[in-house]
């Protein structure tokens, strides 16, 4: 079938009030034949899905929450399906056994990440960890992370900062806003270990533009106000790391006038990044930017999957009482003797704990949509065949509720996870919160150590009730779409101390 040719010019003796309206309808008729030309030239062997429409492809089918709209989609044309969203070809991965496919077995091939605009635009041009794409800068800061900033040392030098955190936790109180406290805590733990003070509020984080999926379409952003968001916010935030950046370099010049060095565990991890800035010999520097998005990445990573798993395990603990009572007297038994404090030692026997936070991830992974990776070179997934250039997805929110892998998917149960050698770091691909491969989350270790430590200390010195009048049916438990994926409603609760 060959290319429409283009409409031509109607005679020019059209009335002069007709043209608006013809020139609309011959715009809407060229993209409509246009992309009935472009659909007849697809490859029929790329994954199936539902069928676009003209200019907007699958857009509408994106939808609010898109883990549940692209989980309705995989359950009419399969577990690996295809759309396009604006201009853009995108398969999204909902089974357990073909995330092994994309994560491991073409993990080079799948390696880099597309340039959305969000990031680009809160990354310092995606020069971060995270969607920084595949070539020598990513390897560079990637290695820099996993050797410098995120080794057993460094996490255990957080000890000090988690332990003020969890001791703020602990401030007794009738009815609180949990969800507030939480996010008090999620953030204070990361400022301390990065920035070496206490809590600063940065701003709100926002996800995707129109752009994201419109390549070149950034004036669609502007119109409908999402850019002037994220412009404010990155202002907001890149104002609060060059003042944070300014005192580090200013301490650094004051220890060198006065001759002074180190002292032991002096360091924090902005630190670390400037000593590697200001390195002589390396083969590729950073800039200022570079050490700003950096921390932009641990900062924004590291609070919200903190900050996300514990509001939506205490959510679910409140809502299973038995779960939370095994949890409950699981801890007290450990530490009790008088202590007040759960100490980082007593997690390793907190086998039940540590099945409640696996289960949390299977019901509610922080980012429901692993980051999207984009193939480098064609790939051949399960006999689909995927086109170089294409965004990957893969739903792990859907693979946590596989009734296949799970039984009673829908239901809180931690303890499926006893005696089960099932992990989320990666190797087991029926639970990838971080997800896997060289792409995979490494600050895995740092963040479950955050979370495990608070989520004993609140289940050790409170009881947990809900506030007069509530049930537990009454709690909203409706999501809120972003990179991440929060409760709509903030957690108001009961804390009874616990008598010690």
């Amino acid at each position: 079938m060959e290319a429409p040719a283009p409409i031509q010019w109607l005679n020019s003796t059209m009335p002069f009030y007709l043209l608006p309206c013809t020139l609309i309808l011959i715009i809407i008729i060229q993209l409509f034949l246009s992309s009935l030309y472009l659909h007849k030239k697809r490859n029929p062997n790329i994954p199936p899905g539902p069928p676009p429409l003209p200019f907007i492809e699958n857009l509408h089918q994106h939808g609010r929450l898109p883990h549940l709209s692209l989980y309705r989609l995989a359950t009419a044309y399969g577990p690996i399906i295809h759309l396009t969203l604006g201009f853009i070809p995108t398969v999204i991965v909902s089974c357990p056994r073909t995330p092994c496919v994309v994560l491991r077995t073409h993990d080079l091939a799948l390696y880099s990440r597309p340039r959305i605009y969000a990031a680009r635009r809160h990354f310092y041009n995606c020069t971060d960890v995270a969607f920084a794409p595949y070539g020598p800068y990513w390897r560079h800061v990637r290695k820099l992370c996993i050797l410098e900033l995120l080794i057993p040392k460094r996490v255990e030098s957080c000890v000090p900062a988690r332990a003020v955190e969890v001791e703020s936790v602990k401030a007794s109180a009738n009815q609180v806003n949990l969800t507030k406290i939480l996010g008090f805590y999620a953030n204070g733990v990361l400022c301390r270990a990065a920035f070496g003070k206490e809590f600063l509020e940065g701003g709100e984080y926002e996800g995707h533009g129109l752009e994201d999926f419109y390549l070149g379409m950034g004036w669609v952003s502007k119109v409908s106000g999402t850019l002037r968001k994220l412009g404010k916010t990155f202002k907001k935030f890149d104002k609060l790391l060059d003042e944070i950046l300014e005192e580090h370099l200013e301490k650094r010049r004051r220890r060198k006038e006065g001759g002074g060095g180190k002292e032991e565990g002096e360091e924090d991890l902005v630190d670390v990044l400037l000593d590697e800035k200001e390195g002589e010999g390396l083969e590729m520097p950073l800039t200022l930017d570079n050490v700003k998005a950096v921390i932009f990445d641990m900062f924004a990573a590291g609070t919200d999957a903190t900050f996300i798993t514990l509001d939506w395990g205490m959510t679910e603990l409140l809502m299973n009482p038995t779960a939370m009572k095994r949890a409950q007297d699981e801890v007290r038994s450990i530490v009790g003797g008088g202590r007040t404090t759960v100490a980082e030692t007593d997690l390793h026997r907190m086998h039940y704990l540590k099945a409640v936070v696996k289960e949390i991830f299977r019901l509610h992974p922080p980012v429901p949509l692993l980051l999207p990776r984009e193939s480098m070179e064609p790939v051949t997934l399960h006999g689909y065949e995927v086109p170089a250039n294409t965004r990957i997805y893969v739903n792990a929110w859907v693979i946590g509720r596989d009734p296949g892998t799970w039984e009673n998917p829908e239901k809180f149960e931690p303890g499926r996870f006893l005696g089960s050698n099932i992990d989320y770091k990666g190797q087991d691909f029926e639970l990838i919160p971080f997800g896997a491969g060289r792409r995979g989350c490494p600050a895995v270790t740092f963040g479950t150590v955050s979370i495990e430590i608070a989520l004993a200390q609140l289940l050790y010195s409170f009881d947990w009730k809900l506030p007069p009048g509530v049930k537990a049916e009454d709690l909203d438990m409706t999501e809120v779409f972003g990179i991440t994926m929060h409760q709509t409603e903030q957690l108001v609760v009961v804390a009874e101390p616990y008598n010690i």
